[in-house]
């Protein structure tokens, strides 16, 4: 296996609202911490920083303020994939043929792997770098198994912990850290870098995904539009709404066009549960501002227990979303809690 295949995460240029905590983190490249634990939730480019940060610590000309010269023979290596001095581990597992399935764990393997990696002499006589995306995926295995290095690490290696939930990790990986929070970006900003990547919708599509640009983008897809529209349509009228006839068009992955997401399901799910709730109480959707009259009416006949309850159930399977034993089954369940919170006869 190579070092690293950025491509298979897709590798994208810094985001403009990473621009200043990159270029004030990197004028202290001198001190520069051997263990980085870069925080925030998911979706704002945090891969992307991390990522930015290993190719400037990894240049072999780098500029005046730190970063990147983007022109050497290191810093192409790392936009392709292929320097052997940069390691990325994430919750992936490969088959014979080097094709890479998304997985819910980092296993311990994979960090001894990373161990062994920090051990080893350089390829380009410069530092080594290792980052672990999401950090709170490792199993407590894998975490112990990390330990020691994040605190004692080789000369010249440092290690880029990213994690969207770095409460989950243990307080011993915390602490051996230097952390830095990802910065959120104005709506301005997001909308326009969306826009320039092509995004039709880019606000509205920004609010599905609750501010966060990467996520976004993602969201973005025409086909995931066209199933969340769909969805949204059936959820706005539960008198209507069959949870067997519609939890039959969602699988565990949808890798069928006729079929959604299990995990978009519940996504929309959480999201709408969200905006009925902001509603209710007097506010204006998040998520789902073209959707603000059905969310209006639907929002004046709803109990609030049973509504946080629903919320609190949808929490529950997203954790489980990585285990789904029958795709159908769970979303014909939720579908059927979801219409049952509404008096009957509601259109």
């Amino acid at each position: 296996m190579s070092a690293i295949d950025i491509a298979r995460g897709g590798w994208i240029a810094l985001p403009p609202w990473h621009d200043a905590v990159a270029a004030s983190a990197l004028l202290r490249r001198d001190r520069w911490p051997h263990a980085l634990l870069v925080s925030g939730r998911r979706g704002l480019g945090k891969r992307s920083l991390a990522l930015h940060f290993a190719r400037s610590l990894l240049c072999e000309t780098p500029l005046a303020d730190g970063s990147a010269c983007g022109v050497c023979a290191s810093c192409g290596y790392v936009v392709m994939g292929t320097h052997p001095d940069l390691r990325v581990v994430e919750p992936v597992a490969y088959d014979n043929e080097g094709n890479a399935t998304a997985v819910d764990t980092i296993q311990v393997d994979r960090i001894r792997d990373l161990i062994e990696f920090t051990q080893l002499s350089t390829h380009r006589l410069g530092a080594k770098v290792g980052v672990v995306v999401p950090a709170e995926a490792m199993n407590p295995a894998a975490a112990n198994a990390l330990l020691k290095t994040l605190e004692e690490p080789p000369a010249d290696t440092f290690l880029i912990l990213v994690s969207h939930q770095p409460a989950q990790l243990p307080p011993t990986i915390r602490s051996r850290c230097r952390v830095l929070a990802a910065p959120e970006p104005i709506p301005e900003l997001a909308i326009r870098w969306l826009t320039e990547q092509g995004v039709e919708r880019a606000s509205l599509v920004l609010a599905q995904a609750g501010g966060a640009p990467l996520l976004a983008l993602a969201l973005a897809d025409p086909s995931i539009q066209r199933d969340r529209d769909a969805f949204l349509s059936e959820l706005a009228r539960p008198g209507r709404l069959s949870p067997v006839a519609f939890g039959g068009r969602i699988d565990a992955t949808a890798k069928d066009d006729r079929k959604l997401a299990l995990g978009h399901a519940v996504y929309w799910l959480l999201t709408w549960t969200s905006d009925l709730a902001g509603v209710a109480a007097g506010g204006t959707p998040r998520f789902h501002p073209d959707h603000g009259a059905a969310l209006g009416r639907l929002a004046a006949r709803l109990a609030p227990v049973p509504l946080f309850r629903y919320y609190q159930t949808l929490l529950r399977q997203r954790a489980l979303l990585p285990h789904p034993l029958q795709p159908r089954l769970v979303a014909e369940a939720l579908l059927f809690d979801y219409r049952n919170l509404f008096p009957r006869g509601l259109d």
